[in-house]
């Protein structure tokens, strides 16, 4: 057994994946997709928005997801919130985090949420006293550039994410290095994109740093609707296959993942998804290993 601390890997592809796709998934099968990475093993997915619905129908579900959500034990629900509005909805529905997109771009923060940066952090400290005085344990997640200004303002966990795919391994090391130092334990989550192929090699680079929870998507959908060019997530299997070849556990049971990626594939018809592992299968070595899970 390996003494390497495991890693998590939080599915996002009913948000980040399913926002970017023009055609909208009927709630029971988003329900099917959560009870079935639950079974896979996974234990933190993020299984919608509070955006209006008239921005992303795509995520018109987001509440009664996450109430599916709540009755499976020991699952780690999270949504994005755009602002206070879907803060006080998340904090209502009773998720586990709410996650607020703070872009290190000017031009990319008002294409996505309206908002200056500095903005986004001001919006930050109104969520944050809104939680504290609902008295809820939702935990608050930035994903962003301007890290000590969030810190300050009182959130839980800070991100750092490659949303256009833009990051090579050493950049990550560079940055994540740096953010390490004002954020410490704070620093919670890698996500990346693989729109020029280094996704899995921006993984590795920020998991040598000690980082150890991932955001991934399944089939490796997603992108970013003000990042022309974007192409999707590290795919979820890719990512769980990563870990298992180092001997660092996930507790994702393969076959059950590639399952859910044939049935995903079904209801997405003719998109275009991606991750290697799928077609490749695993290999002999690591064939009939006790549960075929990383």
């Amino acid at each position: 057994m390996s003494s390497l601390p495991p890693v998590v890997i939080r599915e996002v592809g009913l948000r980040d994946g399913l926002q970017s796709i023009a055609r909208v998934l009927p709630t029971a099968q988003k329900v099917e997709w959560i009870r079935d990475a639950w079974t896979a093993g996974q234990r933190e997915i993020e299984v919608g928005s509070f955006v209006p619905p008239r921005l992303l129908p795509q995520l018109a579900d987001t509440a009664e997801l996450v109430a599916f959500a709540k009755t499976l034990p020991g699952l780690f629900t999270s949504v994005l919130v755009p602002n206070l509005k879907g803060a006080e909805r998340a904090i209502e529905g009773g998720a586990d985090l709410m996650l607020v997109p703070l872009s290190a771009s000017h031009a990319h923060s008002l294409a996505n949420l309206r908002k200056t940066p500095d903005d986004v952090v001001q919006e930050i400290a109104r969520i944050r006293a809104a939680r504290d005085a609902a008295g809820s344990r939702c935990l608050l997640e930035v994903g962003l550039r301007l890290i000590k200004a969030v810190l300050d303002v009182g959130v839980d966990r800070v991100g750092l994410a490659d949303t256009v795919g833009y990051a090579d391994p050493a950049m990550v090391q560079e940055l994540f290095t740096q953010a390490l130092a004002v954020a410490g334990e704070r620093l919670a989550c890698g996500h990346f994109h693989d729109t020029r192929g280094l996704g899995m090699a921006n993984v590795f680079a920020a998991w040598q740093l000690g980082i150890t929870r991932f955001d991934a998507c399944l089939a490796g959908i997603g992108g970013c609707p003000h990042a022309p060019g974007a192409s999707g997530n590290v795919a979820t299997e890719d990512v769980a296959y990563l870990f298992a070849s180092m001997g660092v556990a996930t507790g994702l049971d393969f076959d059950a993942l590639i399952a859910m990626r044939a049935k995903v594939a079904r209801w997405l018809e003719g998109e275009t998804l991606h991750g290697t592992l799928w077609r490749a299968g695993l290999p002999k070595t690591m064939r009939g290993a006790p549960g075929a899970t990383a």
